[in-house]
């Protein structure tokens, strides 16, 4: 059974950052795909960014271009999501997430097999 264990959420100010982690009890984490995805009250759950085909398809979502990266460590079953320049509109909880084979990776939340239990994020402005 896949766990995946975030950490890194918490309150910053408009204009922070934040650094949030995911760790994946996986056997073999290049086979996976790792995505990265946010609920906000009242709001369905879309899609931030991925980290696909080990680092060789990466995604994001366009509110969040030019200010998050996401990274993987291969090494240590890791994925990172940096976030910068946060604004009170990136307030959600946010979610690992994580779909075996290294095919080109999909955006919605059904794609995926795997998901860890959330990590709240929160933007005062």
């Amino acid at each position: 059974q896949v766990q995946l264990v975030e950490s890194g959420g918490g309150l910053v100010q408009a204009g922070g950052s934040l650094r949030l982690s995911c760790a994946a009890s996986v056997r073999t984490f290049s086979m996976y795909n790792m995505g990265w995805f946010r609920q906000a009250p009242g709001k369905e759950r879309e899609f931030v960014a991925v980290f696909g085909r080990s680092g060789r398809s990466i995604k994001y979502t366009n509110s969040v271009k030019g200010r998050f990266t996401i990274s993987g460590d291969n090494s240590k079953n890791t994925v990172i999501l940096q976030m910068n320049s946060l604004r009170p509109e990136d307030t959600a909880v946010y979610y690992c997430a994580a779909k075996f084979g290294n095919g080109e990776p999909r955006l919605g939340t059904d794609a995926y097999d795997y998901w860890g239990q959330g990590t709240q994020v929160t933007v005062s402005s």
